[in-house]
């Protein structure tokens, strides 16, 4: 397996799980990840929130942990990175209203790297104009979003993930053990027990 350099869009209230595992797990099998916020640089924090599923109409939020970034938003070229991965959570409500943040997802998709995107990730994808056409899960208050941006709403089970070519989708964090091994067949990652 050759390491790949994965860059993680994040913002503050990002959902804790989809922030943390997937950039731990990352890391732990060998890649490279760097954590990256607007207007933020490498050692600042984010807040996280974790949502749960309690019974309600919705998920409930709680206040997460600080997420430490790695690197510099400001700094980051999105043409020296082998994948892209969005977290979810609330911060992509704000996240998609930023030109670099749609600039950098764009090139993404534009050269066909590989894209994990769970939750509320999908409002970025949609905002970046790069759903059409695609099947796409996210977390269903986010379906009306994938199918206006002409995407196909892939509606699954909470722990199921979604591979449409270069894109990995899941609709929340219980899915993080397909979605992470999805992932990690489009990059070409290959774990082997003895």
């Amino acid at each position: 397996m050759s390491a790949k350099k994965i860059l993680m869009i994040c913002g503050d209230f990002g959902e804790d799980y989809e922030t943390m595992v997937p950039f731990q797990a990352l890391l732990a099998i060998g890649h490279s990840v760097h954590a990256v916020c607007p207007d933020k640089k490498a050692g600042d924090t984010i807040a996280t929130s974790i949502h749960d599923f309690e019974g309600d109409q919705t998920y409930s939020e709680k206040r997460g942990h600080n997420f430490a970034l790695n690197a510099t938003f400001a700094e980051v070229r999105p043409e020296s990175y082998d994948a892209l991965c969005i977290p979810g959570g609330r911060a992509p409500e704000y996240l998609r209203l930023n030109p670099a943040v749609i600039a950098a997802v764009r090139h993404f998709f534009d050269t066909n790297k590989p894209v994990a995107a769970i939750c509320h990730g999908a409002q970025i994808l949609a905002a970046a104009g790069v759903l059409s056409g695609r099947t796409c899960s996210a977390y269903p208050a986010c379906g009306p979003e994938v199918t206006l941006a002409g995407g196909h709403y892939a509606e699954i089970p909470v722990t199921e993930a979604v591979t449409d070519g270069n894109l990995v989708s899941a609709p929340a964090w219980p899915a993080h053990p397909a979605w992470i091994a999805q992932f990690l067949a489009v990059l070409g990652t290959r774990i082997t027990h003895a």
